[in-house]
């Protein structure tokens, strides 16, 4: 196959594309002058297999109701298998309308109004959204910050305990730290689920996305065998080939009694699956999407050098370690600025559209979220950008 050319720059803007041609209403940057680098979506096109499927369901013409796809449930057990080294079995696949859909489920399923879901902060912003909207409430227990990375927090935790808590939503690889969660790490995740007697969901869409020489994601799944009572892993091919538009992703659970409740309520919502989704997903989990992810992977990692060297030349600014995910995670204290002096020179001064960590919750308030999976072009450019914008420091 023909290696992808990530340098292609693509115009997005004018496609009902959320990244680029909302970021004018959201942040003040118009989309003309401006980089977007807030949406967690990618400027690539996706592997060629994609592209195909989706021109043969339009070539045919017919878009009626789906009925079961066999090879998009064959495509997740052999990706799983051969790339996360993850045994799983038919039935324990479910589909969902993309992982917050997934998440909302789970919350909605296992947890009542007024129950408290556990939170490891800061943390994606729509585990809260969804949380709150479903009217329980948001239990922050803080990461917290040792030799530039994310640790647990446990002994600080046990004081935060209520005894209303009744699921934990975990994110491994971690978004928007970067960490790449230790086997050892998730198995005292697991232990301390059980030891509450807590659900655990382990949101692990970005599992595909490990810079290379970074450790090994490891599937709590496997981490952890015993959870499986307790567990369910969402997953999802979205993220990995920037299919997020397909809205489908997966909530794989082992353990039958789980899994007969989450069909259910599945069931009562009128979630399945549409027509184009399993057939780009089965497109992607697949030889040529393997090597495509390879290139990927040395792509970010090329961008992930770069934009980390250029503001850590900025006095007063240091971006965590990026183990995972393509998301630049930027601690702004050390400039000494307000919160708003920073955003600001951010938006306004360099023209980058980039998340507000406070959106994270507790911990995120002097960060900032940069999107760094675009072309190298445009990372070079908004480093160029972030490094005037703060001239006065250097």
């Amino acid at each position: 196959m023909t290696l992808p050319d990530f340098d292609e720059l693509i115009d997005r803007t004018g496609t009902t594309c959320s990244k680029w041609d909302d970021m004018q209403a959201t942040y003040g940057v118009s989309p003309r002058d401006g980089i977007a680098m807030w949406v967690a979506d990618m400027d690539f096109r996706p592997p060629a297999s994609v592209q195909q499927a989706v021109e043969r369901l339009a070539a045919h013409g017919v878009y009626g109701y789906p009925g079961a796809n066999p090879a998009y449930i064959e495509s997740i057990r052999w990706w799983m298998a051969n790339r996360h080294g993850w045994q799983v079995e038919p039935e324990w696949i479910l589909s969902a309308h993309g992982l917050v859909n997934g998440t909302s489920i789970c919350v909605d399923t296992f947890t009542q109004p007024g129950d408290r879901v556990i939170l490891m902060t800061p943390v994606y912003h729509a585990f809260a959204r969804v949380v709150r909207a479903s009217g329980r409430e948001v239990a922050e227990f803080p990461l917290v910050i040792e030799d530039g990375q994310y640790r647990l927090d446990w002994e600080g935790w046990q004081s935060l305990l209520t005894g209303r808590e009744r699921m934990l939503i975990l994110c491994s690889p971690h978004n928007p730290g970067g960490r790449v969660w230790s086997t050892e790490e998730l198995r005292q995740i697991a232990d301390f689920c059980a030891a509450h007697d807590l659900i655990l969901v382990s949101d692990e869409i970005h599992h595909d996305l490990v810079m290379p020489g970074s450790p090994r994601h490891t599937v709590l799944a496997n981490a952890a065998p015993e959870a499986a009572a307790r567990l369910i892993t969402l997953t999802a091919a979205t993220k990995t080939f920037n299919i997020a538009g397909a809205h489908i992703g997966n909530l794989i659970v082992a353990d039958e009694g789980l899994r007969k409740r989450l069909q259910d309520r599945m069931m009562a919502g009128g979630i399945s699956p549409g027509l184009f989704g399993p057939a780009m997903v089965a497109a992607a989990y697949s030889p040529e999407g393997a090597v495509w992810v390879d290139a990927l992977a040395d792509y970010l990692d090329g961008n992930r050098r770069i934009f980390d060297d250029g503001v850590g030349a900025i006095p007063g600014l240091g971006s965590m370690p990026l183990q995972a995910t393509y998301l630049a995670w930027v601690d702004f204290s050390g400039t000494g600025m307000e919160r708003a002096e920073f955003t600001r020179r951010v938006e306004q001064g360099a023209r980058i559209a980039a998340n507000h960590g406070g959106t994270f919750g507790t911990g995120g308030e002097n960060f900032l979220r940069f999107n760094i999976a675009t072309q190298r072009a445009r990372v070079i450019e908004a480093v160029g950008r972030l490094q005037e914008a703060f001239r006065d420091l250097q």
